[in-house]
């Protein structure tokens, strides 16, 4: 839970620094878990989808700086994250750096993330 209050709350944009492999997984889990619960209650009791756009776009752009973050931990760009857009093939090559260990110690990108 503290990883993704801090994904939600002080590194909401914040686009520098390292992210881990614990903390971007476990926000993405929280994302479409979160997202997919609450679209469904929306739909069911409610009717609405105007809460449902909002807590999307916040947690949409976390999800973003974390992803952003974590290219950073395996010391790539985070204009990386554009691979996601190329069809099939850019969602492996995505997916695959996603999942590559962190470097040891700093890089070019700053110190390892130190939220546990």
């Amino acid at each position: 839970m503290k990883l993704i209050r801090a994904c939600l709350t002080t590194n909401l944009l914040n686009f520098k620094g390292r992210a881990s492999r614990k903390e971007y997984w476990l926000l993405v889990l929280a994302f479409y878990v979160l997202i997919l619960f609450i679209a469904s209650f929306h739909e069911a009791f409610l009717g609405t989808r105007i809460a449902l756009s909002i807590l999307f776009l916040l947690t949409f752009t976390a999800l973003i700086s974390t992803t952003v973050r974590r290219l950073h931990d395996i010391n790539k760009s985070g204009w990386l994250f554009l691979l996601r857009f190329i069809p099939f093939i850019g969602e492996i090559i995505f997916l695959i750096l996603m999942c590559k260990k962190g470097t040891q110690g700093p890089n070019k990108y700053g110190f390892p993330s130190t939220i546990q």
